[in-house]
Formats: C-alpha cells, sequence, structure tokens
C-alpha cells in the first residue's frame, strides 16, 4: 500500500462510467491518488491541470480517442514524459504506450501495471 504522503496520482481516462468509477475505487482503496475524465479533451485537461504520475488510458473514445490524447500529450513537454497504460478492448492496438491492457481486464494485471510504470518523482 502507499502512505498516503508519498501517494502517487493517476488519471483514469475512460468514457464508460462503471469502468471509470470500478477503476478509481479499486486504485484510492489501494492509496492512490485518482483523477479522472470521461473523455481524451476532458483528460488532457485534466493532465495539464496536475501532472499525474501515471495515464489509464482507454482508446475508444468520443470527443478525443486515445490515439489523439496521445499525440496532443507527447506534444506537450509538461505531460510528455508520463508513462501511459492503455486499457481497451482493441487488442492489438498500434500506440506507444508502457504497457496494453485488454478488456476485460483483471483487477491484479491493472494493479500490477499501476506499479511497474507510476512515475517516480
Amino acid at each position: 500500500m502507499v502512505l498516503v504522503g508519498d501517494a502517487k496520482r493517476v488519471l483514469v481516462v475512460e468514457d464508460d462510467d462503471d469502468i471509470r468509477s470500478t477503476l478509481a475505487e479499486l486504485l484510492e482503496s489501494e492509496g492512490y491518488e485518482v483523477t479522472s475524465a470521461a473523455d481524451g479533451r476532458q483528460g488532457l485537461a485534466r493532465a495539464l491541470e496536475r501532472p499525474p504520475d501515471l495515464i489509464l488510458l482507454d482508446l475508444m473514445m468520443p470527443v478525443m480517442n486515445g490515439w489523439e490524447f496521445r499525440e496532443e500529450q507527447k506534444r506537450d513537454p509538461s505531460i510528455a514524459g508520463v508513462p501511459v497504460v492503455v486499457v481497451s478492448a482493441v487488442s492489438r492496438a498500434s500506440i506507444d504506450a508502457s504497457e496494453v491492457i485488454a478488456k476485460p481486464f483483471s483487477i491484479d494485471d491493472v494493479l500490477d501495471a499501476v506499479q511497474r510504470h507510476a512515475r517516480v518523482a
């Protein structure tokens, strides 16, 4: 478990309300500080407001999809280095990410990925 003063910040960018809230609750129960967004544009704004230590990113979303989000993220030096773990039903996604986890996902796989890839401040 992560100590409160050392809590890593995770941004969950996912358009499905149930999946987004499940991931947020799971990560918060493990001591992470979680911010969430329902689409890529909202996620980009949240990442720029307060850069997270890790981004969990869906690909198929309205407004701005995961590929578009990732391209915008890589263009901004303040968030370009934030690791991204893709959590998507698109199983053979071609995207620059630290890891890709297929939906339906295992809770253990998500937690392991978050622990492996959360940026060290």
